[in-house]
C-alpha cells in the first residue's frame, strides 16, 4: 500500500472541507483527477475512506485513521520547510489559523496584513468558525492555532490572551425604537427587525442561539456577507444588528451603539495551540505577532 504526498494532501483537504470538489480546488487538481486519486487510495487499501452524503463527505473509521497520519505528515513537511528556509529560499510554509468572527475582524485590520508583508515566505490559511469548533480543531491538529472565546472549553490547550470582545447593538442614528438608551439586553430588542450575517456565520449563529434561550427568535429583514455590509445597511435604516464593539467603533459616524448588558456579550478571546513549543518556526513567528 503506497500513498504519495499529493494523495495525502488531497485527502487531508477533502476530509477537512467535507467536499471532494472543494478539496480538489484547494489541491490544484481537476475534480475528475481528485476523484480518481481517492478511488485509487480506497482500492489500494481495500476499504472505503469517505462516506458520501447528500451534503458532502465524511471520513469513515479507516479515513479517520488516515487523516491522523496525513496531518502528521503535513506537519513534518512544514517543519522541514521551516528548518531549510535559510538554505532554500524557494520553499514556502503555510500556517493554519482558525478564528471566530470578532477575532477575524481584528486580525484582518492590521495584524495579518503587516505579518504577510514582513514574511513573504509564509502563507496563512485563515478559517472563520464558532469558538467550540475552533477548540476541537486545535485539539485534533486540524489547525496549528486558534483564537476562540474561553467559554468554549480551552483548558486542555495552551493559551495566550488575545483581546476582550464586547458585543453591542447598533442602530441608525434616527432609529425610533431606542430613545436615550446607552445599554440594552438582547431581550429588550428581540422584537425589532434585524440585519444579519449570512446563514452559517459563526457570530450570527451564536447570537441566534442566545435569542433561542430567551424563548424567541430574531426577525432578519436581510442577511448579508461581511460586517461592513451589515453596518452599511443598519446606517441606512435596514434594522438593528449585533456586532463586535471594535466594528461599531469604525462606523461611529453613521450608527449609534448600545452596549449589550448580557453576560455572554463580553468574551475573553485567547490564542491557543496544543503546545506552542511544538509549532513550526513559521507558526511561532505568527504567535509572536498575535500575542
Amino acid at each position: 500500500m503506497r500513498f504519495d504526498l499529493v494523495d495525502l494532501r488531497l485527502f487531508l483537504l477533502v476530509a477537512e472541507r467535507g467536499s471532494i470538489t472543494h478539496g480538489a480546488e484547494l489541491a490544484g487538481l481537476a475534480l475528475a483527477s481528485a476523484s480518481a486519486r481517492i478511488k485509487g487510495m480506497e482500492e489500494r487499501l481495500g476499504a472505503p475512506l469517505l462516506e458520501r452524503r447528500r451534503r458532502g463527505v465524511v471520513p469513515t473509521a479507516a479515513g479517520q485513521a488516515l487523516l491522523h497520519h496525513a496531518r502528521a505528515v503535513q506537519n513534518q513537511i512544514e517543519a522541514l520547510a521551516g528548518d531549510l528556509a535559510a538554505y532554500a529560499s524557494g520553499l514556502r510554509a503555510r500556517v493554519r489559523l482558525m478564528a471566530n468572527t470578532a477575532a477575524t475582524a481584528e486580525l484582518l485590520r492590521d495584524i495579518l496584513p503587516a505579518f504577510l508583508a514582513a514574511h513573504p515566505g509564509i502563507d496563512i490559511d485563515l478559517d472563520e468558525r464558532p469558538s467550540h469548533e475552533i477548540a476541537e480543531a486545535v485539539a485534533s491538529g486540524a489547525v496549528d492555532l486558534g483564537i476562540a472565546a474561553t467559554w468554549a472549553g480551552l483548558s486542555h490547550l495552551e493559551q495566550k490572551p488575545f483581546f476582550i470582545d464586547r458585543l453591542v447593538v447598533i442602530a441608525a442614528r434616527n432609529w425610533p425604537g431606542l430613545p436615550g438608551l446607552r445599554t440594552a439586553s438582547l431581550s429588550d430588542v428581540i422584537g425589532e427587525p434585524f440585519v444579519g450575517l449570512s446563514t452559517g456565520h459563526a457570530l450570527q449563529e451564536h447570537i441566534s442561539r442566545q435569542a433561542a434561550r430567551l424563548g424567541g427568535h430574531l426577525h432578519f429583514r436581510i442577511r448579508v456577507p461581511g460586517l461592513d455590509n451589515v453596518c452599511r445597511l443598519v446606517a441606512q435604516g435596514g434594522g438593528l444588528a449585533v456586532v463586535p464593539e471594535s466594528v461599531a467603533r469604525r462606523s461611529a459616524r453613521s450608527v449609534r451603539s448600545l452596549r449589550l448588558a448580557d453576560d455572554w456579550a463580553t468574551r475573553q478571546l485567547n490564542l491557543c495551540a496544543r503546545r506552542f513549543d511544538d509549532l513550526t518556526p513559521q507558526a511561532k513567528l505568527l504567535v509572536a505577532a498575535l500575542a
